[in-house]
């Protein structure tokens, strides 16, 4: 699905031309964690790669929803894949040699990072979306703006009990909610994974890598929102990755300790057979995600 918003990619053109040249997220970044290197996932959203790489297309899937969204019940469709696919499991499962079928993959929009300044210029609220539809040249009974309400709604929903979220508008907004929780001295993460869904075997090396963490979401928006969030409780594992086709890979995964607030319908219960609250729970993350951790 795409955003057919010509007039918002001209705006957007005039605001990179007079902001480009001093590349502010870059300078910011520098500032703001001198010790940590910008990840290629990061710089590859900002808006210093020039305004050809601006794309306000947009995808259907929202895997923040299934996999992070604890308080309700994934869908209907959602539950037979995540059954299907099986990227949850158990924490006893942490052993070389275990077997899962994963898609770690995702359909994700080539949008990237607007300025700060430019970021928090634009609505971003449920209360604005007749506006936020206007700027981007949207019908408001289109796919497009559905996509947009849901998205919207989701940043407004109440914290979980142990949780902090924030849906992060720009890069400097996410590194200061980032750095809020864990302090300045960080790393960021991501998974190393080219290949699709396909069986993989957990190797051996995987580490243990923080039992504190901020996980940050790609969302569906015509220019990078992440939603991020970070769960007390909550332990974080790199994972050495051998597929069915012989390629290697790494991936991310959050085992959560406590299980009790989440709604007792939640696929990841179906799929692993226990009830809320009564063992720990784990799930790969997606390749659109950032894990942030202490050094």
């Amino acid at each position: 699905m795409e955003f057919r918003s010509f007039p918002f990619l001209a705006f957007l053109s005039v605001m990179v031309v007079v902001i480009h040249a001093s590349q502010p997220d870059e300078d910011y970044w520098k500032l703001a964690l001198p010790h940590t290197p910008m990840p290629k996932a990061i710089r590859d959203l900002l808006q210093s790669k020039g305004l050809s790489s601006v794309d306000a297309s947009t995808a259907s899937c929202t895997v923040h929803i299934h996999f992070d969204k604890f308080s309700q019940p994934a869908g209907e469709e959602a539950q037979v894949d995540d059954s299907k696919i099986g990227n949850f499991f158990l924490e006893t499962d942490l052993h070389p040699g275990k077997k899962m079928k994963l898609n770690l993959a995702t359909t994700t929009n080539g949008a990237v990072f607007l300025p700060h300044q430019v970021a928090e210029s634009m609505p971003f609220s449920s209360n604005k979306l007749p506006e936020i539809l206007n700027r981007f040249s949207l019908k408001e009974n289109s796919a497009e703006a559905e996509i947009i309400k849901k998205e919207l709604e989701e940043c407004e929903e109440p914290a979980m009990e142990g949780e902090a979220r924030y849906c992060a508008t720009s890069l400097q907004s996410l590194i200061h909610f980032s750095t809020s929780k864990l302090g300045r001295n960080v790393n960021v993460l991501t998974n190393e994974v080219k290949t699709g869904s396909q069986e993989y075997e957990f190797g051996v090396g995987m580490k243990r890598v923080a039992d504190k963490s901020v996980v940050c979401h790609k969302m569906n928006y015509p220019y990078a929102v992440f939603y991020c969030h970070t769960f007390t409780k909550t332990r974080t594992y790199m994972i050495p990755l051998v597929g069915a086709d012989g390629s290697k890979a790494k991936a991310m995964a959050a085992c959560h300790s406590d299980t009790s607030a989440w709604h007792p319908k939640h696929v990841a219960f179906k799929v692993l057979n226990v009830k809320p609250g009564t063992v720990p729970i784990c799930h790969f993350v997606h390749n659109n995600a950032m894990v942030w951790i202490p050094k």
